[in-house]
């Protein structure tokens, strides 16, 4: 397996009026088994890849705020309505990108996945830890660290 990251990772909304690159690598991958991210995707589960947020850009397009418009904010194309973007409540310094919109998504697989209290029952992932609901603020870190060793590569 490849040792670096094939930065920037880029990608696109559905309709591609919208298009992003990260310039770092993931600091964590997961699956969330919320009903919200259900009701969102029309799926069991969301992806989503944790990057800085610095590291973020929006190539083209604006994205627009959607779903409950709450202190999470969940950031949409405005043309085709794609789900992009999380910015979760009371977390600074990360953004959550929908992994199923990156260009190239043979790195991606969960390394955890949250909020399994509300799962589906035949929903299943090959995330390496599993939360009932959110990890504490204080198992980011080494979540982190952990899955900067455990990572695939491309």
């Amino acid at each position: 397996m490849p040792q670096t990251w094939n930065l920037p990772l880029t990608g696109t909304c559905r309709c591609a009026q919208v298009r992003f690159s990260v310039g770092a690598p993931a600091l964590m991958t997961m699956a969330c088994h919320c009903t919200g991210c259900q009701r969102m995707t029309g799926s069991a589960y969301s992806l989503g890849a944790m990057v800085p947020a610095e590291a973020l850009t929006v190539l083209a397009g604006e994205p627009v705020i959607g779903g409950l418009r709450g202190a999470t904010r969940h950031l949409f194309c405005p043309h085709c309505m794609s789900w992009l973007f999380t910015q979760p409540e009371g977390v600074s310094g990360f953004i959550n990108v929908r992994a199923t919109l990156f260009d190239d998504t043979r790195w991606f697989a969960p390394f955890i996945e949250t909020m399994t209290c509300e799962k589906l029952p035949w929903a299943r992932t090959p995330a390496v830890h599993s939360f009932e609901r959110w990890p504490d603020a204080d198992a980011f870190e080494p979540l982190i660290r952990e899955f900067a060793a455990w990572a695939p590569r491309f």
